[in-house]
């Protein structure tokens, strides 16, 4: 016990310790802050119909424990799903595959370390939701029990699951980046979907909100005396604030049935657990072994011949750029299974026969998204390699090499797009031509500028699945590749957005090179 404990604390430090997590924290406090509106801000995030909840501790409490839950399982996934990998390439898990801790105990020991480091950016957001209510509380008296409730009953067993699956699609998809990322993203869009009026089926939803955004919406129908359905939103929903009338919400008297059905959600994801272990491959490196056996045997045959400089070619100047990106678009190409590229080529299909519309709003980002790590790493994989000491050497590595792997992410992500850019100009709408332009721009320069700053692939990831997620679902605010229909000041905005992140690109490898 003592082993395993020890495992839990080292990982969970080592995870908090790095310099994304400490990003990922900063976002996490300014996207929190969001939560619970600004009362002069022309946008909510729980409405029934045009009516929210006055500031009091209830709603403030629930509201952000329902936000956090759908906010942390949307980008708690990406946060903590390289744990078991990260022990093969540092060599942790072979050692302690050498010892007599279970493969069970082991995951066990990943699962509690994910979720660690979930719950220390939950209870972030809980502190930030008692500030929320300091600032924004109509004279309302404060209740504890408000925040807790809704926190231990919701959010908890939802980032606990969450944890549990990081772990399990590592075990089931450990070579697959891409399925791993994909999967997830459209399991999360199915149980966000799962949406029911019946009671008795609030113990089915394991992210928990659905008994509160009933009760919210039961409140609005007892004080307008209406038993019809009425339109409920949850998210970043802009509207017109003079619309929006109040509610007094009283919070959540969660039945006996629904507590009981979180902790049945907790042990199924720790049955969960001993399942997949069955399968942990346990850093077997045997394969690994015999390859560098084969390769180290082939080497020794041929002996160490002397070699004369004297016969070695003169080295001549080459300044063409055309090498490096013609090099660089292959690795583009050539990165993961090439069987994944069938989805591409469905997706490029849909794109080129779906109305215009939903090629351009939906199937073009998630198209996009399939992406995530090609992108991930464009400019910062001879890092991870431990080889930028070499790369970083060679003839203007900023005019060359960089702008060579900015360049050969535009190409590809221009290509995916190619069917609807050729159906928008065939319709004349060079707006959408040029906006679908500079997203693919954009896409590219932000990755690359995460991931030169971050030194890792991590906050790219989550942060392009929150974005992209967020736009499906019609969140014109984040549309950067022009599927919305924006007024005339988008395509300056997103060009700015461009050079900007340019600049920025350019002064951070220039500062990495200069050390």
């Amino acid at each position: 016990m003592k082993q395993l404990y020890h495992i839990v604390k080292l990982d969970y430090l080592q995870r908090t310790r790095s310099y994304s997590f400490l990003i990922t924290l900063c976002l996490t406090l300014a996207i929190a802050y969001t939560f619970i509106p600004h009362p002069n801000a022309n946008y909510s995030t729980i409405r029934v119909a045009d009516y929210v909840g006055f500031y009091n501790s209830a709603w403030i409490g629930n509201v952000t424990a329902v936000m956090t839950s759908v906010f942390l399982s949307l980008i708690g996934f990406y946060l903590v799903n390289t744990g078991i990998k990260k022990d093969g390439e540092t060599k942790v898990g072979q050692i302690i595959a050498s010892t007599q801790i279970k493969n069970s105990a082991y995951l066990i020991t990943k699962a509690l370390s994910n979720f660690l480091v979930l719950s220390t950016i939950v209870v972030i957001v809980f502190i930030m939701s008692l500030i929320l209510f300091t600032l924004y509380n109509n004279g309302y008296s404060f209740e504890l029990r408000h925040f807790i409730k809704p926190y231990l009953l919701i959010t908890v067993p939802a980032i606990f699951l969450v944890s549990v699956i990081a772990v399990v699609f590592e075990i089931l998809f450990g070579k697959y980046t891409v399925i791993q990322n994909v999967g997830f993203f459209f399991l999360f869009t199915a149980v966000m979907s799962f949406n029911t009026q019946n009671e008795n089926y609030f113990s089915f939803d394991p992210f928990g909100n659905q008994i509160v955004v009933h009760q919210i919406e039961q409140d609005v129908k007892a004080m307008i005396n209406q038993d019809e359905n009425i339109n409920l939103s949850v998210g970043y929903i802009i509207g017109d604030k003079t619309k929006i009338q109040k509610f007094q919400f009283n919070g959540v008297d969660f039945p006996i049935s629904f507590i009981v059905s979180r902790f049945i959600w907790i042990g199924f994801g720790t049955l969960l657990i001993f399942v997949v272990s069955l399968f942990f491959h346990r850093f077997d490196n045997k394969r690994i072994a015999s390859n560098k056996r084969t390769i180290s045997g082939t080497v020794s045959s041929k002996g160490s011949n002397s070699i004369s400089l004297l016969t070695l070619p003169s080295v001549s100047y080459n300044g063409n750029i055309l090498p490096i990106l013609k090099t660089e678009i292959l690795l583009l190409f050539r990165k993961g299974k090439k069987w994944l590229w069938i989805l591409n080529i469905i997706g490029m299909i849909l794109l080129a026969v779906l109305p215009l519309k939903i090629a351009h709003q939906i199937v073009l980002p998630i198209l996009w998204f399939l992406q995530v790590s090609r992108l991930s790493d464009l400019t910062i994989k001879e890092t991870i390699n431990n080889v930028h000491y070499f790369t970083f050497t060679s003839y203007n590595p900023i005019k060359r090499l960089l702008f060579a792997q900015l360049l050969s992410g535009f190409i590809l992500m221009l290509t995916l797009a190619l069917p609807l850019v050729i159906r928008l100009g065939v319709e004349g709408n060079l707006m959408a031509v040029c906006s679908v332009f500079l997203g693919s721009i954009l896409l590219v320069l932000f990755s690359s500028i995460l991931g030169l700053f971050s030194k890792g692939k991590k906050l790219f990831e989550v942060l392009f699945f929150f974005i992209t997620y967020l736009v499906v679902n019609g969140m014109t605010f984040l549309d950067y590749y022009g599927g919305f229909q924006h007024d005339k000041m988008y395509i300056p905005w997103i060009t700015s957005l461009v050079l900007f992140l340019s600049l920025g690109n350019v002064l951070k490898r220039k500062q990495e090179l200069n050390r």
